[in-house]
């Protein structure tokens, strides 16, 4: 299955959340396979679960290098700095002024205030009554007022930013000269937070960041803006665009979603299945660059050529996990890779878990017989030219309440 031409990349459709057949013919025959995406150079794509893990953990592999190259990418724009381009120690040094922010345990006390502000929007479905758009109503509201709350965000605010969000994530949804315009706008509102907080101190993690860049010196104005606007956008929309993912597969799954009913303390393990079975991209994204040969899946990936990992495809390896294209809520295999390995990995991916779990547990629980009011097909609308994949509407309906 060796081609000497690269492959148009990528593969996965946006409208459903299957995961192309080809990567499975990748991962058996030619695990290290060239791609071209619709912007920048031609790249390395790595579709095992070892392979994938390997080039986000390996330091011979560097994010800061796609600044001096044109990263394949599936955007016009280019990353052109923050902390999803720099590499140990300067990554090191900004990923730990806010980690302890996002600890286990100090995500753990988040707990009874973000059940209480599900437990509100399921109120507000309820007085409202069904069919309703599970989107608008709760998967987009419930992540949004609790990043907001940590970061110090206003609520009242979530329009404006849920705009500006789409410049990071957008492939083709916007043009180029709106996608600088969103981030321009994006940027110079977070700068005014900060300024606020600057003024009036609280306890939230902007006034953190302040407090190393002002008192500590560790951290530059322009990295302490686009740090908290990144955390903003990562902060709400993978976990917004989860909420409905998981509920599609549990509806389309019925046997898993009785055996999920028939016992909730299942619900951490569940969401563990799931954000393995889910390929919430639309393709890989972030390569890395080689700063030295390294042999890659029987390959010899040289100097200065960029690799992109498929995380998606990483977690439906064969030689990982047993039937890996079937959900099963009782799987209790290697860990998947869902949010990422290494110096990168999601720092936001306990706060991640716990919002799903909140949000899974408080559906199920409260909206007895939710389901999709005529069929997945006639109440599902998916977004498109995103870089992730998920329902634009969900409606659904319920049999009464709790």
């Amino acid at each position: 299955m060796t081609t000497t031409e690269p492959r148009t990349y990528p593969f996965n459709v946006v409208e459903a959340l299957d995961l192309d057949p080809i990567y499975a013919r990748l991962r058996a025959q030619e695990p290290l396979s060239r791609v071209k995406l619709p912007y920048g150079e031609e790249a390395w794509l790595a579709t095992r679960y070892e392979d994938v893990k390997a080039v986000l953990g390996d330091p011979r592999f560097s994010r800061a290098e796609t600044l001096q190259h044109d990263e394949p990418r599936l955007r016009p724009r280019q990353q052109t700095g923050g902390i999803l381009s720099m590499d140990p120690p300067d990554h090191t040094r900004l990923r730990r002024l806010v980690a302890k922010a996002f600890t286990q345990r100090r995500v753990e006390k988040l707990r009874p205030r973000t059940q209480e502000i599900a437990d509100g929007l399921v109120d507000g479905m309820i007085e409202r009554g069904g069919p309703a758009d599970l989107v608008e109503e709760f998967a987009l509201p419930l992540p949004i007022a609790v990043i907001c709350e940590l970061l110090g965000v206003p609520f009242e605010d979530r329009e404006r930013f849920r705009v500006w969000s789409d410049a990071f994530l957008s492939t083709n949804k916007l043009s180029p000269e709106q996608v600088t315009d969103y981030m321009d706008r994006m940027m110079d509102y977070i700068a005014g937070l900060i300024a606020q907080r600057r003024a009036q101190p609280a306890d939230d993690l902007i006034t953190g960041l302040i407090a190393a860049r002002d008192e500590q010196d560790k951290l530059s104005e322009d990295e302490m803006v686009r740090l908290a606007a990144g955390i903003l956008v990562a902060g709400h929309e993978t976990t917004a665009s989860q909420i409905p993912n998981f509920l599609h597969v549990l509806l389309t799954h019925p046997d898993q979603l009785e055996r999920l009913r028939a016992d909730l303390d299942c619900v951490p393990a569940a969401v563990e299945e799931l954000l393995r079975f889910v390929p919430l991209g639309v393709g890989a994204g972030f390569a890395r660059y080689a700063t030295e040969d390294v042999e890659l899946g029987g390959v010899l990936v040289r100097a200065g050529e960029p690799v992109l990992s498929s995380v998606g495809s990483a977690n439906r390896d064969e030689a990982i996990f047993e039937n890996p294209d079937e959900l099963d809520l009782a799987r209790a295999e290697a860990s998947h890779v869902g949010f990422g390995h290494g110096p990168h990995h999601c720092l936001g991916a306990q706060l991640a878990r716990l919002e799903l779990q909140v949000a899974l547990r408080t559906l199920l629980t409260r909206l007895p017989g939710l389901g999709f009011p005529n069929s997945p097909e006639a109440d599902v609308a998916w977004k498109t030219g995103l870089l992730v994949r998920g329902p634009r509407r969900m409606v659904v309906s319920w049999q009464g309440v709790r």
